[in-house]
């Protein structure tokens, strides 16, 4: 695991543009995991990596949602390692299904799991561990299907006493890991709230991680609120300050979850050219997130604006 201590400039600054985080952590034939469960899906990150032409990625996400059919579409992605792919209870994906059910224009090479076995996955990468145990594919044909969910014997006895035989499966660890959060300092001291899923640890199962972030806040915020910190900076090597950058996901405190466009995607992706338009106006288009952000428009918005909700606060003490 390689952490940068000068991405910046200033010692211990890691802030950069969204475009030299991809160039600099992003290399065609990588394992990229593009992490966030529902909530705070690292989209503009995705768009980036289009925009910059990468090739050949093994795409790692427990989700693979639109974002991941429009890298695919963009000609991004080779191989695709999920426990779920989906438009978000909204529709189907049209692109990945091309890709898995008739090899158009091209197969996908898709490795499935459960949504426990990636957990399990990203826990032994973090961990550097040679797998991680698991029960729950008792029953289930995932394993006739995925060779690398295999079992071994277990080194102590089963409930019954006699030897056991349980599953396992093998860790994960990508090149780049990237994320997408609240807020951070500029040291990288992430923080999240809300919905949160496997960021932390595929992050620190990764080689390189990049955190893109709503808003950039002072140490004093994060020192204020060190529970809410679940990606310290020594695991971060880049920080994008990326405001709306988890459209058409939702940012808890910041932005709603798009479920017009959810249920526009359907449409769109079941037509390759229809996809392909909109990728040449949405994201090949625009320059960076902030135009495609303006682009939007204000109005747009505005429908997405959410309210005040202020979570309470604690007293951690201090010696007298």
């Amino acid at each position: 695991m390689e952490r940068t201590t000068d991405a910046g400039g200033a010692a211990g600054d890691k802030v950069v543009s969204l475009r030299e985080a991809v160039a600099r952590h992003v290399r065609d034939g990588d394992t990229v995991s593009l992490e966030g469960f529902t909530h705070l899906i690292p989209t503009a990150a995705g768009h980036e990596i289009i925009r910059q032409g990468r090739r050949g990625l093994t795409v790692v996400r427990m989700t693979a949602d639109i974002v991941v059919d429009q890298m695919l579409a963009a000609g991004c992605v080779a191989r695709l390692v999920s426990s779920f792919v989906g438009n978000s209870s909204a529709g189907s994906l049209g692109e990945l299904r091309r890709r898995i059910e008739r090899a158009d224009p091209e197969p996908l090479e898709f490795e499935e799991y459960s949504h426990y076995g990636m957990v399990c996955r990203y826990v032994a990468g973090a961990q550097r561990l040679p797998f991680h145990p698991l029960r729950s594919y008792g029953g289930s044909d995932l394993p006739s299907v995925n060779p690398g969910i295999r079992k071994v014997t277990s080194p102590y006895p089963g409930p019954d006493g006699r030897p056991e035989q349980i599953y396992v499966v093998p860790p994960v660890n990508p090149d780049v890991t990237i994320v997408h959060a609240q807020r951070a300092d500029r040291r990288g001291n992430t923080q999240i709230w809300g919905l949160t899923g496997v960021q932390a640890e595929a992050v620190y199962a990764a080689d390189r991680a990049v955190v893109v972030v709503e808003e950039l806040v002072a140490d004093e915020v994060v020192r204020a609120d060190p529970n809410r910190t679940l990606i310290p900076a020594h695991a971060v090597d880049a920080v994008v300050v990326c405001p709306r950058g988890a459209h058409p996901s939702f940012a808890q405190g910041y932005y709603d979850r798009d479920n017009a466009f959810y249920r526009s995607w359907s449409a769109i992706s079941a037509d390759p050219a229809r996809l392909r338009a909109w990728l040449e106006e949405w994201v090949y288009g625009t320059a960076d997130h902030a135009e495609y952000v303006a682009k939007r428009g204000e109005e747009f918005w505005a429908r997405l604006a959410v309210g005040e909700a202020l979570s309470g606060s604690v007293d951690y003490g201090r010696r007298l």
